[in-house]
């Protein structure tokens, strides 16, 4: 396998500059997932690696060789689409086994390697079929196994699940998750669904026009963002966010009053904001507690808009007087709130999190990161 290291990467389409100096680092055998919204570029990044868009500036590193100007096959980089890219006149062998003939590998060596990828994908029975006798979940087997079998440095996902329904979707995630386990290899895994990423990745590249916002764990993402965008982007529901003004800065806790609401102190180091400058506070919708006073309302409940009874957990939509967007509360289990219920809700200072004008995060305190380990 492979380290591939982009170091102030750049793409340029006429006057459209799409990729702005991306530098990241990913690790022989890592497993990494760019994330983000419809045209932030990040299957374009996926092709500058792979050789199919060329490099505008800065240089990419395979195995620490320079590869701007090498070919794919050069490059040694195997890549699954999210369209299959299937011949339909092939059986699923030969499908497989066309990248290899076109190398001049012999028949022996192509049977040997077709045959143990087969077995790997349990596609052993349907060798001798044609793409239009298989399933959508099928196909994309296939196309991950003519991958595997030219025996790439570095795999590189497109979307690869974009056209499968979601119990298929679930279970090829499954399949990608064993099968970077048992072949220790580097994969590159672009979609833009946010739960993929957080169940795939060991570690998530956000972009957002052309720029990288946030590298990081899944778990990293999800409980510190950087920024109000990858609060917002990771995590379904998104943090809620939420206006307010400064009353108390502080080194460990900061007090800030909602707009149209009640004073909250948060545990964060709020030491470079001065009183009245404007901020954001982030809660994630598991966060929110019922309480005896409401964050908006006071003495006052909210009142329930909509409710989501999902079985294992549910959401509630409330008012919010900030904004048309509700803000949502996620419950254990299911509820006995209706669509007009009123409740009040209040948010624990040590969960929450505060950014700044410009969107950038506050650094959490010890309380708050101590508190959040313990519940």
């Amino acid at each position: 396998m492979a380290k591939v290291e982009l170091q102030s990467i750049n793409k340029v389409f006429g006057r459209v500059h799409i990729i702005h100096d991306v530098d990241l680092v990913i690790e022989d055998g890592e497993f990494v997932v760019f994330v983000g919204p419809s045209g932030c570029g990040k299957s374009t990044l996926l092709r500058l690696i792979a050789g199919l868009e060329d490099i505008s500036s800065g240089d990419l590193l395979i195995d620490g060789e320079k590869k701007n100007d090498a070919t794919p096959p050069q490059r040694g980089v195997g890549m699954v689409f999210q369209s299959y890219a299937l011949y339909p006149h092939m059986t699923v062998y030969e499908n497989m086994a066309f990248g290899l003939k076109l190398a001049k590998h012999d028949a022996g060596t192509v049977d040997e390697r077709v045959q143990a990828v087969a077995k790997t994908l349990q596609l052993e029975a349907l060798l001798d079929r044609t793409p239009k006798q298989l399933s959508g979940g099928q196909r994309q087997r296939v196309a991950i196994g003519r991958a595997i079998v030219r025996e790439p440095k570095v795999f590189l996902f497109d979307e690869p699940l974009s056209n499968l329904d979601a119990a298929l979707r679930v279970q090829m995630r499954m399949e990608i998750a064993r099968l970077h386990a048992r072949l220790k290899a580097t994969m590159v895994y672009v979609t833009h669904d946010q739960v993929e990423a957080m169940t795939l990745a060991e570690k998530i590249v956000v972009l957002r026009d052309g720029r990288i916002e946030q590298v990081g764990s899944p778990l990293t993402l999800y409980n510190q963002p950087a920024n109000t965008f990858v609060a917002g982007f990771i995590g379904s529901p998104k943090m809620n966010l939420l206006q307010a003004t400064v009353v108390e800065p502080g080194g460990t806790w900061t007090k800030v009053k909602l707009d149209q609401g009640q004073e909250v102190a948060i545990a964060v180091d709020g030491s470079r904001l001065t009183t009245g400058d404007a901020v954001q506070v982030g809660i994630r919708p598991e966060h929110l507690v019922f309480g005896e006073a409401d964050l908006f309302n006071g003495d006052q409940p909210s009142e329930v808009h909509v409710v989501e009874q999902l079985g294992n957990e549910s959401l509630l939509y409330l008012a919010n007087p900030q904004e048309p967007m509700p803000v949502v509360l996620r419950c254990e289990g299911q509820t006995g709130y209706k669509m007009g219920s009123m409740v009040k809700v209040q948010i624990p200072g040590h969960r929450a999190h505060l950014f700044d004008s410009d969107g950038n995060a506050l650094p959490r305190s010890s309380e708050a990161e101590q508190s959040s380990i313990i519940s």
